[in-house]
């Protein structure tokens, strides 16, 4: 940069050289020196050291700046959106905090800086060069600061671009602009000139934005995507400035997404992702499509985002970890008719990163040409991808793998320079603070939530960590080296042992200082204590008020007093003290519960809002206490403040602790002390602390974590808003005495990086912090020169494997989430032991029955194997034992029936109403099955419900029946013919008639009425349909336009087969109601009638399983006359199921009730019954089974002895009736078999016609359902059409009355108008006989005129009963009220008198004169009078027709909007899904040969119709390529018209523009020229032709010869003006001279006194400045001349001046002088 000091030197001397000449000079000189400072500009740049933000000291803190020195990064905020850039193909950059992190992937080196304000980074945006990358920072009025690279100096500072933070930043394609777009309150969005550190424009946005990016294809363009909304944005130019146009994006149909990523296209339009995966592509403010894969797969599982658009691909990455390229050319080529259409599109490659990965922005490498990107990972990670999607491409590549999210555990080894962390990304890592790597991790399938590194007195090697999980289990992690292996080469985490001591996350883990006990805190409440040794065993668990929040053992200095007690803090604000349980004592062996346990609470109770700031330091803390105690006490009716959660806390002395409250509590930190009196319950404990600090600048960012060095002379602190602070200790103190003075630095995340955890290394070398923003600081005590020159080591030292470790088996882990807890694990022991032992007695019990059970079974089968005569019957089996429980079982029956007498005859009397009830509806409930003899074939009855009949909708005809149309129950009116032939054709003997069925009858009356109603209603539906058809056929275009057009349109359509839409009918849902009644009545009836068919069959079944017993009894007669080898078996005999007869269900009868009581009584009689009584029952009645058989058997013995004893002719005569026995075996084998057949036969047939008719049925109850729909949205619509119509009927009838009334009005109008008329034919007569009575020329006839005609008021008269119609003339005197005037006076001022008769005038045509006057006046009255009433007539009926009207245009608002609602229902109703169950043969919607699983895409049509289409197609594709033609033809002849009319347009216009100009000459004034035309004589015009057209003939060579001049000085303006800017550049060369030559100057007039001998050389140069400041005035005139000339020819818009017009003065040499034109040549020269 050049001297301020020197630069004013120049200014001064080119002042003094310039005064006296011309006014110009100095300012293109100040130009000049603008451009010379905007040059310089662009190399200026600010100090690194100057704008970073440093640690705070407060004023007389013996505390260093550089206390610590950062050190490495162990973290990444991976879940930040955008944080990654690349700067040059090996380095990368993010945002860590407060830090910007400048990662060397090769060397894994990084470099850092800070940022200005200390209020944290919001976001990062790499130049397109790489030269340049912008951090837009967080706090109040943050700046965006802009580095070059790879120098890192701060070139640019942009100032007030928002008010908090900066949400994101991006640069334009060519880096020219940058954009940014603020956080909450404002939402600015800024457009930058980021080199000239200048607001181009800016515009509030009213959502957060996640995203701002600028076209590629046009820098005009810009998009911002974020909350739920995408906008699109213009920059345009105007004379102010750039502007920002904003165009909303409208999703439409689509659901409102946020949109994290966009990519503009070269055709204008954008690609946005979504959150359920799909991409959207916008054309202007609205979704153009909505891609996804085929079959409306989502293109990636979780949020979608595109990048790039790559080789004709476009490239989209997503939350699944997948990269995919789609087809770019077939995205930008796809149209839609309409907004919310779909492309599906099938990716072209794909690459998955890895397992869990989640990728949230990807980069591309800066080296030309490379495929290479870099991407980040938000579980944690960065990635290298090859995304060239060769089969030579590399595999992904992991560059950094971190934790990802908060960081929820935090510990340093107690031996050696190693960190330990977990987090809720399920891993446990191990960093080597010196290496600045990580050493191992491990990954676990639920999320890290507590950590801790176990003291040497449990593992003397120091590598055992304790980390606890979200699912309540502890690991026990032991750090060692593989054997044979290096540890710096391969390290692991070792389970050693897993356990699960708590249902819930566990938050807090900690060690005994001797390494005895170990004990967990959980959110659920629990603390549980385990033994450390080898492994951990389980002592005991207590509960504590609320989730713990931190747990700490008792130091060693308070063992003298209160021994080893563990501090327990929970977030409710509570805390406790439990003494360390005794390792020796017994536990119960039912539970870990350890209720005896010692404990102390303590409850916090807010004292913040009473609580008041000291004014001064100096006095104690325990006077201060006391004083605020007694101004507390002063103070009454103030409820305390529910208290905020506890951060964290530890001892200060026994009994005592230290606490921070977060909060309304924040800020202070408060000494507590546990209370003597301990009676009240932990929960509802409310104590107060005893003592407090104030912290300074914590009201809004309390303490979140603190911790000691290891020499306890600091305090570190760990603070809500990510900065650290560190306090002072002095040697002795547990805590600071003032927590006003200390170190601070910022170092995560201002907003959400609250620092969780601080940690010093066992030397205090290095200081560890966490936060939630998911980063991990190491910083160094000294500067890291000296720490690498101190340490002895380049690498931590990582504990050496045991000697039994390879032998050493690894521990079972606990994979389960759902697995049991310790505590319910041995809840569940205790209770599965129980319950084997109770299974173990139940078995043995069993095994004792099965035992007697046998026993008693061979008891049973000896007994039965005895003679009949010594065999025991079951009563004498077990006398004693049968006789008991009989006796018992009659006492209980009795006493029984005596409780529920009154209870069984309500029940009597209840089951004979509900029987009485069910008869009639016994067929209808309950389904008849009728079961085939042989063939197995069921058929079943319909359920038809009872009061089908009597639903609230049902019309009356279809409810009402006559009373004599029931037929008899017994036997139906139409009963079976084949029943009557089989009768005819096998003689039946006689049987009981078959049980009666009630309701099975219908009224075949009653059902022919429904069903030829329901036949007139699908008639005139039908009829409606086609009068429909034919009204949609008919109805006309709206649109009206040429004739012929639409003729030609209606044709076109009508070979096209558009269905021409007509009006909507009006349907209710009355009407549906009264379509699905008649549809469900024909369903009905069709059931009633197969319900009786099947009924009917079912009766014959009956008679037929009656009519086999009868014949198999005769059977068996005839078999009693055969032998043994003659008798043929009958067929099986069929039974009636119950399913066949449910009509038995109702009939109750005592083996219904003792199987109803059987449940109730089972329990009593299997205790007294002896365990064999129901086995000797059915023994017995096998036992007389047996012996009716062996009757039998004697009887046939006995037969055969007899036939032994036979004669010859008996023996013939046995024969014979053998013979006949056969005959009518035979014959009753036949009959029995032919019966079987044809019922099966009956039955088959009847199912056959039963599946037919379910197949109809179902398209019934199909049809049914769509009308259920259609009924419902008609009834949505009722309310509002009920409403609607009635307002309509109330104006229909409105406008009646109202017609009515205008009728009325009419008519008395009518004869006030006649009334008028007649009036008015007297008033003529009257003056008719007035002009009689005067003559013509009378002498008076002037005065008698006047007096006629006078005008005067008169009262009104009254008319009296009695009175005479008629007065004189005297009396009618009287009724004057006088005129208007006492004395009428003429017009020229002279009085009439009436009263007094005029001398000279005859007295008798005086008074008729007079009386002539009065009836005038009469009929004037009665004028006024009816014209008055007509008026009042005429404005009532124009108000009631004014009303009318309004009624009118009311029925018309209503009627449209009936006529709106009847298309709403009607396009809802056209949206109801009809079902057409179709034959597979007739469909032919095929995929492959076979018929696709979705038909959904599939059209329904009848064949003849596809036919005709397809003949239609032929048709249209000749009648498009003539249309086609004719459309080539018109469009050519339309582009034609449309150019000739252009032509013709501006050829009218000339021809105007000349003949005004004409007419101006010739007449001075424009005048009509037809008028002059018809003015002027025809040879005048000739004449005037004449002379026009040798004007014109002259005037073309003046314009051709001043065409020629024009060209030649637009050549010689060419030509000058090219001079001119060779002289221009010949001045500001010369310019540059002068500011040297000045320089130059000012240097030697310094050195005057040691250069004498070069004054006169001085003086040469002086006058050579002159000389050519002289030159350059004079070519400034000239450009200048040149400037005007050029001006005043443009001005003229190219026309040639009249000749008169003085020509431009000849160019001026170049020392001559010109007037000057303040600057304007170099903007005229630019332009």
């Amino acid at each position: 940069m050049s001297d301020p000091n020197a630069g004013g030197t120049s200014e001064t001397a080119s002042q003094k050289s310039t005064k006296g000449s011309s006014p110009q000079l100095p300012e293109m000189q100040q130009e000049a020196e603008e451009e010379a400072k905007q040059q310089l500009s662009a190399h200026m740049s600010y100090k690194y050291e100057e704008l970073r933000s440093r640690a705070s000291v407060s004023p007389g803190l013996d505390i260093p700046e550089d206390l610590l020195h950062l050190s490495h990064s162990f973290g990444f905020d991976s879940r930040r959106r955008a944080n990654l850039g690349v700067l040059d193909d090996s380095t990368l950059i993010f945002i860590a905090g407060n830090l910007m992190v400048l990662l060397d992937v090769h060397a894994q080196e990084q470099r850092f800086l800070r940022s200005s304000g200390g209020g944290g980074i919001g976001a990062i945006a790499v130049h397109p060069s790489r030269e340049f990358f912008a951090v837009a920072e967080k706090g109040t009025s943050p700046d965006i600061i802009v580095y070059e690279y790879p120098s890192l100096r701060p070139g640019r500072i942009l100032r007030g671009g928002t008010r908090h933070r900066y949400s994101c930043v991006s640069f334009n394609h060519d880096g020219s602009l940058l954009a940014s777009v603020g956080g909450e309150p404002d939402f600015l969005l800024t457009l930058w000139d980021w080199r000239r550190e200048e607001v181009q424009s800016f515009q509030a946005t009213s959502q957060e934005v996640h995203r701002v990016s600028f076209s590629h294809y046009d820098q005009e363009l810009l998009t911002t995507a974020g909350c739920r909304h995408i906008n699109f944005w213009k920059l345009s130019t105007t004379f102010t400035g750039f502007k920002l146009e904003k165009l909303a994006g409208h999703f439409g149909n689509s659901v409102a997404s946020d949109i994290e990523g966009v990519l503009e296209l070269p055709d204008g339009e954008v690609v946005s992702g979504t959150e359920w995966g799909n991409l959207l592509l916008w054309d202007g403010n609205s979704i153009k499509a909505e891609i996804c894969c085929k079959d409306g797969r989502s293109c990636h599982s979780g949020t979608a985002q595109p990048f790039a658009l790559e080789g004709g691909k476009l490239l989209t990455f997503g939350s699944d970890g997948a990269v995919r390229s789609w087809d770019f050319e077939r995205i930008s080529s796809f149209t839609c008719d309409g907004g919310g259409s779909r492309l599906e599109v099938e990716p072209i490659n794909e690459l998955v990163v890895g397992r869990h990965v989640c990728l949230s922005s990807v980069v591309k490498s800066s080296l030309p040409g490379s495929s290479v990107w870099f991407a980040q990972d938000s579980n944690g990670g960065i990635w290298n991808l090859d995304l060239s999607f060769s089969p030579s491409a590399a595999d992904p590549r992991r560059l950094l793998s971190c934790p990802s999210g908060p960081i929820k555990g935090l510990d340093v080894s107690k031996t050696s320079h190693l960190m330990a962390t977990t987090a809720l990304d399920c891993s446990v890592r191990v960093f080597d603070l010196l290496a600045k790597r990580e050493v191992t991790s491990s990954c676990f399938n639920q999320g890290g939530t507590a950590l801790s590194w176990a003291p040497l007195t449990v593992n003397q090697k120091g590598g055992l960590l304790v980390t606890g999980f979200e699912d309540g289990v502890v690991r026990l992690l032991e750090l060692r080296a593989d054997s044979g292996v290096s540890a710096e080469e391969h390290t692991r985490l070792h389970l050693k042992q897993a356990l699960k001591p708590h249902s819930a996350a566990v938050t807090a883990v900690a060690f005994q200082p001797d390494g005895h006990i170990l004990a967990t805190g959980s959110e659920d409440q629990t603390v549980f204590f385990f033994t450390v040794g080898e492994a951990c065993h389980p002592l005991g668990f207590i509960h504590v008020p609320g989730p713990v929040q931190a747990l700490e053992w008792s130091p060693d200095s308070h063992l003298p007093q209160n021994g080893r007690r563990l501090l327990i803090l929970c977030r409710s604000g509570h805390a406790l003290e439990v003494e360390s349980p005794d390792l020796e004592a017994e536990r119960s062996p039912q539970s870990f519960h350890l209720p005896e346990l010692p404990r102390r609470c303590f409850g916090f109770s807010s004292i913040t809002s009473r609580m008041k700031r000291p004014a001064g330091t100096s006095r104690p803390q325990t006077e201060r206490m006391k004083i605020r105690r007694e101004e507390v006490e002063k103070q009454e009716g103030e409820k305390p403040q529910p208290p905020g959660p506890l951060l964290c806390g530890f001892y200060s002395e026994p009994g005592q602790f230290w606490l921070s409250m977060g909060g309304f509590d924040s800020g202070y930190l408060y000494h507590c002390k546990f209370s003597e009196d301990q009676s009240e319950e932990p929960c509802r404990r409310q104590d107060e602390p005893f003592d407090f600090l104030l912290v300074s600048g914590a009201d809004d960012d309390p303490i979140c974590s603190m911790t000691f060095s290891s020499s306890r002379q600091l305090l570190l602190c760990g603070m809500h808003s990510g900065t650290i602070r560190v306090y002072p200790l002095r040697p002795g103190d547990l805590a600071p005495a003032d927590m006003q003075a200390y170190w601070a630095l910022s170092v995560h995340d201002n907003h959400y990086g609250h620092l969780r955890h601080i940690r010093c290394s066992f030397d205090d070398l290095f200081v560890l912090t966490a936060g939630d923003d998911g980063n991990i600081f190491s910083f160094s005590r000294v500067p890291p020169e000296e720490s690498q020159r101190g340490l002895q080591r380049q690498r931590a030292r990582i504990p050496s494997p045991r000697a039994y470790q390879e032998t050493e088996s690894s521990a079972v882990d606990i994979q389960d989430p759902e697995a049991f807890s310790l505590e319910a694990a041995k809840q569940k022991q205790d209770q599965d032991l129980l319950r084997r032992k109770a299974d173990q007695k139940a078995a043995q019990t069993r095994i004792q029955l099965a035992e007697l059970r046998e026993k008693f079974k061979l008891v049973l089968a000896e007994n039965q194997h005895l003679p009949e005569r010594v065999r025991l019957t079951p009563e004498e089996l077990n006398p004693l034992l049968y006789e008991k429980a009989k006796r018992m079982t009659a006492e209980r029956v009795m006493k029984v029936r005596q409780q529920m007498a009154k209870e069984q005859e309500r029940c009597s009397m209840a089951l004979r109403k509900l029987q009485e009830w069910s008869k009639s509806s016994s067929e209808a409930l309950s389904v008849i099955t009728v079961v085939g003899v042989r063939s197995g074939i069921r058929v079943s009855t319909y359920h038809v419900s009872a009061n089908t009949e009597h639903r609230p909708h049902r019309r009356a005809s279809a409810t009402e029946a006559p009373p004599d149309s029931e037929e008899p129950e017994a036997d139906p009116a139409d009963s079976a013919a084949t029943q009557e032939a089989a009768e005819k054709q096998v003689p039946r003997p006689p049987v009981p008639p078959p049980p009666r069925v009630r309701g099975r009858g219908q009224d075949t009356v009653r059902l022919r009425k429904v069903a030829e109603r329901a036949e007139r209603v699908r008639a005139t539906m039908e009829r409606r349909r086609q009068e429909w058809a034919r009204l949609y056929a008919e109805k006309p275009q709206e649109d009206f336009e040429d004739p012929l057009d639409v003729l030609e349109i209606q044709e076109a359509k009508k070979n096209i087969g558009d269905v021409i839409v007509v009006k909507p009918p009006t349907m209710c849902a009355e009407g549906k109601k009264e379509e699905w009644n008649a549809w469900e009545e024909k369903i009905i009836q069709q059931k009633s009638e197969m319900n009786r068919r099947i009924t009917n069959l079912r009766d014959a079944k009956i008679r037929l399983v009656s009519w086999l017993s009868a014949q198999a009894k005769r059977l068996q007669k005839i078999h009693h006359g055969l032998g043994t080898d003659l008798r043929r078996s009958p067929p099986p005999l069929p039974s009636m199921s119950p399913e066949e007869m449910p009509e038995r269900k109702l009939q109750c009868s005592s083996a219904t009730l003792d199987g109803y009581r059987a449940p109730t009584r089972r329990a009593g009689t299997e205790q007294e019954v002896p365990p064999g009584a129901d086995s000797s029952l059915k023994a017995e009645e096998k036992d007389k089974q047996e012996r009716n058989e062996r009757t039998l058997s004697l009887s046939a013995s006995s037969e055969l002895r007899e036939e032994e004893q036979l004669t010859p002719l008996e023996k013939e005569l046995q024969q014979e009736e053998e013979i006949r026995r056969l005959h009518q075996q035979d014959t009753l084998l036949q009959q029995m078999e032919s019966s079987i057949s044809r019922f099966d036969s009956e039955l088959l047939l009847l199912r056959q016609q039963k599946v037919r008719l379910d197949i109809h049925l179902k398209q019934a109850d199909l049809h049914l359902l769509t009308l259920f729909q259609e009924t419902v949205i008609l009834g949505s619509f009722e309310e509002r059409e009920a409403s609607l119509q009635e307002k309509l009927n109330r104006i229909v009838e409105e406008r009646r009355s109202i017609e009515f009334q205008l009728q009325g009005y009419s008519e008395q109008l009518k004869q006030r108008r006649r009334v008028i008329e007649e009036l008015q034919e007297d008033e003529e007569a009257l003056a008719a006989d007035f002009q009689a009575s005067v003559a013509e020329n009378h002498h008076y006839e002037d005065l008698l005129t006047k007096i006629f005609k006078k005008k005067a008021a008169r009262k009104k008269k009254e008319k009296r009963a009695g009175s005479p119609s008629e007065e004189d003339s005297d009396d009618s005197l009287e009724d004057w009220d006088g005129c208007i005037d006492s004395d009428m006076e003429e017009e020229d001022g002279s009085s009439v008198d009436d009263k007094v008769c005029p001398t000279g005038c005859d007295p008798d045509l005086f008074r008729k004169i007079l009386q002539l006057r009065e009836r005038r006046w009469d009929l004037e009255e009665m004028l006024v009078e009816a014209g008055k009433s007509a008026d009042a007539l005429k404005k009532e009926s124009d108000g009631l027709i004014t009303k009318g009207k309004v009624l009118k245009s009311s029925q018309q608002r209503i009627e449209e909007e009936v006529e709106l609602i009847n298309k709403d229902k009607l396009q809802k109703m056209k949206q109801v899904e009809v079902v057409v169950p179709f034959r597979l043969h007739q469909i032919q919607f095929l995929s492959n040969g076979s018929v696709p699983s979705d038909l959904s895409e599939a059209l329904v049509l009848d064949k003849s119709e596809m036919d005709r289409l397809r003949r239609r197609v032929q048709q249209l594709q000749v009648e498009k390529e003539a249309e086609e033609g004719r459309l080539l033809q018109a469009q050519r002849q339309r582009s034609r018209l449309i150019r000739e009319n252009k032509e013709m347009t501006v050829r009218l216009q000339e021809l105007e523009k000349q003949c005004n100009e004409l007419m101006m000459l010739k007449y001075g004034r424009l005048l009509d020229v037809e008028a002059l035309l018809s003015m002027s004589g025809q040879k005048k015009l000739d004449k005037l032709k004449e002379e026009k057209l040798l004007l014109e003939a002259e005037h073309a060579k003046e314009l051709k010869r001043w065409k020629a001049k024009v060209e030649e000085a637009r050549h010689a303006l060419w030509d000058a003006t090219e001079q001119n800017t060779g002289v221009l550049r010949s001045t500001v060369h010369l310019t540059d001279q002068k500011k040297e030559l000045r320089s130059k100057l000012s240097s030697r007039q310094k050195n005057m006194d040691k250069l004498q001998f070069q004054d006169h050389r001085r003086l040469e140069d002086r006058e050579d400045i002159r000389k050519l400041q002289e030159l350059v005035q004079a070519q400034e005139q000239q450009a200048q001349a040149l400037l005007r000339r050029i001006h005043l020819l443009s001005s003229k818009e190219g026309c040639v001046l009249p000749p008169e017009t003085t020509r431009l003065p000849p160019l001026a040499p170049a020392h001559g002088p010109l007037p000057s034109t303040r600057g304007r040549p170099l903007r005229g020269h630019d332009d």
